[in-house]
């Protein structure tokens, strides 16, 4: 049968859900050791992906690269502000009734025993992220300004190098790769230990989730002048593959289609999807506020609207420079929670904990809402190039 990205997804993630509870740990190991190799290489690609796609698109882009790039971070840093005040809004009106004295189950969180590979492979990427990046804005915008017709050329072919990667074995491998997280997970008991210590939290912030994506989409769709709920549903596949992989910058290849597939030039999207893995993390933006209002709450510590203001504000600018990968933005953020909000050792491990409990639901809303910011700047791009020609 030939399936489509979306339902092999599903049937991934159903699969490893569950057979997690009934295989054994031979095969468990098989896939988890399949998972590491597979890591290791999406590691790999992951900067030359950006650069591959980046370069060229701020080259054909011209003149207009400086400016888009701005207009693009700028919608990026203002939307993960918004989804960050929206959090904390949400949280002080609910999650003192929620959590109660039930506190003391954060704490009996512990870190489960990790299912070994077989064996392990070091792929040591050539680059990291924010470095692809830098060299994809500079060789871009040489092009663009210098009009180097080899360097151009050279771009051109390294980018059709990087979509074949993408389209015969990222794509392909994806739905076993996710597969194996689920299985992985299951096993460990981590997806019953996450539904028992953080329900309620959980689905207040899945809701806030849903409430995000609805009004960038609803937004974009304005702006546009399109159907939002058809724009949404394109980018669906997406969000099922950064649920599976808890990776912005991972899920690049899948946003890239899906977003192509929502009427989005291939410049605009081959510049926008790359850069928005990195600098767009507005889920995760949101999820932070949460975790650190409900362990601020649950601690006794300072949790008013000017503080948190303050923190949003700065997180939003860690933001753009945390890395695409899973548990990333929490990494990055945890210099603001300690300076800002005053969280020690404890506060920041119990942080973590919760944060990574949902790791792959706020990379979901990042990637997902990569596709509105897509259809946003290509509509200004256009009323631009429209601009210059009167």
């Amino acid at each position: 049968m030939k399936l489509s990205l979306l339902p092999r997804i599903l049937i991934a993630i159903t699969l490893g859900i569950l057979l997690g509870g009934v295989m054994g740990m031979p095969l468990v190991r098989l896939f988890v050791t399949f998972n590491s190799l597979f890591g290791e290489f999406l590691q790999f690609c992951i900067p030359l992906i950006i650069v591959g796609l980046v370069t060229p698109a701020i080259a054909d882009i011209g003149r207009g690269a400086g400016r888009l790039l701005l207009i693009t971070v700028a919608i990026a840093y203002v939307d993960t502000i918004v989804a960050a005040i929206l959090s904390y809004a949400t949280g002080s009106a609910f999650f003192p009734s929620l959590i109660g004295g039930g506190g003391n189950g954060l704490v009996a969180v512990e870190k489960s025993a990790d299912i070994l590979p077989y064996f392990t492979l070091n792929i040591p990427a050539p680059l990291d992220v924010m470095t692809a990046l830098v060299l994809s804005f500079i060789l871009g915008l040489g092009i663009a300004y210098g009009g180097l017709s080899t360097l151009r050329n050279v771009a051109g072919e390294v980018k059709t190098v990087i979509a074949r990667v993408i389209e015969r074995v990222i794509i392909p491998l994806l739905p076993l790769y996710i597969f194996g997280i689920f299985l992985s997970m299951t096993v460990r008991g981590d997806v019953m230990r996450m539904m028992t210590v953080f329900a309620k939290i959980i689905l207040v912030i899945f809701a806030l989730h849903i409430f995000v994506l609805l009004y960038q989409y609803l937004l974009a769709g304005s702006i546009v002048r399109r159907n939002p709920f058809r724009l949404l549903a394109t980018m669906f596949p997406a969000y099922l593959t950064a649920l599976g992989t808890s990776s912005s910058a991972a899920t690049i290849p899948v946003a890239l289609r899906q977003t192509l597939k929502n009427g989005v030039t291939e410049g605009v999207a081959g510049f926008v999807i790359p850069l928005c893995a990195t600098v767009h993390l507005s889920g995760s933006a949101m999820k932070i506020t949460a975790c650190a209002l409900t362990i601020a709450l649950m601690e006794g510590l300072p949790h008013g609207f000017p503080l948190f203001l303050h923190f949003i504000l700065v997180l939003a600018i860690f933001m753009v420079a945390a890395p695409g990968v899973p548990g990333g933005a929490i990494m990055a953020a945890l210099a603001p929670l300690g300076s800002i909000l005053g969280f020690g050792d404890n506060e920041q491990a119990l942080m973590i904990a919760l944060y990574i409990a949902m790791d792959s639901f706020g990379t979901a809303c990042n990637v997902t809402g990569d596709g509105a910011i897509a259809l946003v700047v290509e509509r200004l791009q256009s009323l631009g190039v429209k601009e210059l020609k009167e």
